[in-house]
C-alpha cells in the first residue's frame, strides 16, 4: 500500500474515515467544510503557485515546496492547530528525508488565526512515523470499518451522514 499524507492525517484524525478513504468510499465532494478549505488555500496565498513547486514523492504530494529554502508550506483553513496537521507535515519531511533531502523544514499556516506553525522533523518522529504506516496498513487491510468515534468533530465531517445513517440526532 503507498501511504500518502491524507492518510497520516485521516489515522490521526478518525481511524473509520481512514478506512473508508483507503477502501474507495469517498464523500469530500459533498462536503462545504473540504471546498471551503480548498478556496481558502488558493485565495490566502495566490502567488505560492508562482513562487513554490509542487511535488511527488512516492504518492505523496507536496502543493508548495521551497526547495531553494528547504521548506514545506501547508496552508489550513481551520481555526485551530491540530496534531494531525502537524503529523502530515511531519510525514512530507519524512518523505523528503528519504529521498536525500536533509534538514528541511515546515511552516503550517492557518490564515484564519493569522498564525504560523514550525514544524521540525525528529529522531523520535521518524520511530513514531515508521510505527503510524504500519498501524494505517492493518487499518485499511482490515475487513471491518472501525466503529464510529462519536466526536464534535463528526458534526463538519464530510461522511457524517454515512456513518450515522438511521441513527437518532441528538
Amino acid at each position: 500500500m503507498n501511504i500518502t499524507a491524507t492518510h497520516i492525517n485521516l489515522y490521526h484524525v478518525c481511524r473509520r474515515e481512514l478506512w473508508l478513504h483507503a477502501n474507495g468510499i469517498r464523500m469530500e465532494h459533498t462536503s462545504d467544510v473540504v471546498a471551503e478549505g480548498k478556496l481558502i488555500g488558493e485565495l490566502s496565498y495566490p502567488e505560492r503557485a508562482e513562487r513554490y513547486t509542487e511535488i511527488e514523492i512516492d504518492g505523496v504530494k507536496i502543493d508548495f515546496y521551497d526547495a531553494r529554502n528547504k521548506v514545506v508550506h501547508e496552508v489550513k483553513k481551520s481555526d485551530g492547530v491540530e496534531n494531525a496537521h502537524i503529523a502530515q507535515v511531519k510525514y512530507y519531511l519524512y518523505k523528503l528525508q528519504q529521498h536525500g533531502v536533509v534538514d528541511a523544514t515546515g511552516i503550517i499556516e492557518y490564515p484564519k488565526l493569522r498564525q504560523r506553525e514550525l514544524v521540525e522533523l525528529k529522531e523520535e518522529d521518524i520511530n513514531a512515523i515508521k510505527g503510524w504506516e504500519a498501524d494505517i496498513t492493518d487499518i485499511v487491510s482490515a475487513n471491518t470499518c472501525p466503529p464510529v468515534i462519536h466526536s464534535r468533530i463528526c458534526r463538519r465531517c464530510s461522511y457524517y451522514d454515512f456513518c450515522y445513517v438511521g441513527e437518532a440526532i441528538d
